[in-house]
């Protein structure tokens, strides 16, 4: 079976690729990714908020109060200069891509980061916007403008490709898809995960809560590949659901070039890599497949017998299917 697949204008020997996480950390297990069949790896990100400190203070962004929450926050594994002396450690050690991941949500000096990224050796960069507006005199469009910006001031500061990385909660994804690849990303990856915080009822108190992702999350993210997949002419990532063989089919029926698995892989290790690998390569010869290609995308918005299924109807049949 010939697994390869377009990503970010690289030629990947299959479609899978470890997401942004730990396992970049040290090269001897991305070593070890690498050899149970991941065609890239993802590094975890990079913050804003660690970049633009200045002797142990942030650079104030107008729209949050809690900057001090940052300041006493050290929590972070890698610094910036340790993070690009990852990247050379990384390339001169693997042989797949190693995408930089970049995690901001304003304009600002961070974004000078992306130069010194592509210096370090990274093949291609991950924005990934994550954000929280509290500040109910922001108004959406103010939002995506300032998304628009930041992709446009990166992908024109340097050479490698940058995908976008965004989260479902937005008003017009599709609207917003479009215009980031109008501002330069060559890539949108669908979606990043909001790890929420929990209530601590006990000690009163607000607490972060990591949970992994599962299976059900996949569907969110089948319906929005499906709808982008006609409308993008870069390349299409999912992150997060995706836990076993038929999830990667169902991702690249809706349209995705690449899946990005992490929960997957923190539950079983690298050996779960090959168990995908084995799945899809099962799956095409069962159903007389020999390239990716030739399926890619055959039940996306377009190509599928009923698009409605995608939109509002979808929702109406599900709730009128319940009877007492």
């Amino acid at each position: 079976m010939n697994l390869t697949t377009p990503y970010l204008g690289f030629e990947l020997r299959n479609p899978f690729i470890v997401g942004a996480s730990p396992f970049c950390d040290h090269v001897d297990t991305a070593r070890r990714l690498e050899d149970a069949g991941a065609a890239a790896v993802v590094m975890r990100s990079l913050f804003e908020e660690q970049i633009t400190r200045n002797g142990g203070t942030l650079e104030r962004d107008p729209r949050s109060n809690h900057d001090s929450f940052w300041n006493d926050f050290a929590e972070y594994q890698l610094s910036p200069k340790q993070y690009l002396r990852q990247i050379e450690a990384l390339k001169r050690s693997l042989s797949i891509p190693v995408i930089a991941s970049l995690n901001g949500h304003s304009v600002g000096s961070w974004i000078e980061y992306a130069v010194k990224m592509q210096a370090a050796g990274a093949d291609a960069i991950e924005v990934n916007y994550y954000q929280v507006v509290t500040d109910p005199s922001v108004a959406a469009d103010q939002i995506e403008t300032e998304m628009l910006k930041i992709m446009g001031e990166i992908s024109a500061s340097v050479r490698i490709p940058v995908a976008a990385k965004l989260s479902p909660f937005h008003t017009s994804v599709a609207q917003l898809a479009v215009a980031l690849e109008l501002a330069g990303a060559a890539g949108v990856v669908v979606f990043n995960r909001f790890y929420q915080p929990d209530v601590n009822v006990d000690e009163l108190d607000v607490q972060p809560w990591l949970r992994l992702s599962e299976p059900s999350e996949l569907l969110l993210r089948l319906r929005w590949l499906a709808i982008l997949s006609p409308m993008l002419r870069g390349s299409l990532s999912v992150a997060g659901g995706v836990h076993t063989p038929e999830g990667v089919v169902k991702s690249i029926l809706t349209g995705a070039h690449t899946v990005q698995v992490v929960s997957l892989l923190l539950k079983h290790g690298p050996a779960a890599l090959t168990s995908l690998h084995a799945g899809l390569n099962q799956w095409m010869h069962d159903h007389d497949y020999t390239e990716i290609d030739e399926f890619r995308g055959m039940l996306n918005h377009e190509r599928c017998r009923d698009p409605s299924a995608f939109e509002r109807a979808n929702y109406i049949r599900a709730l009128q299917s319940w009877k007492m």
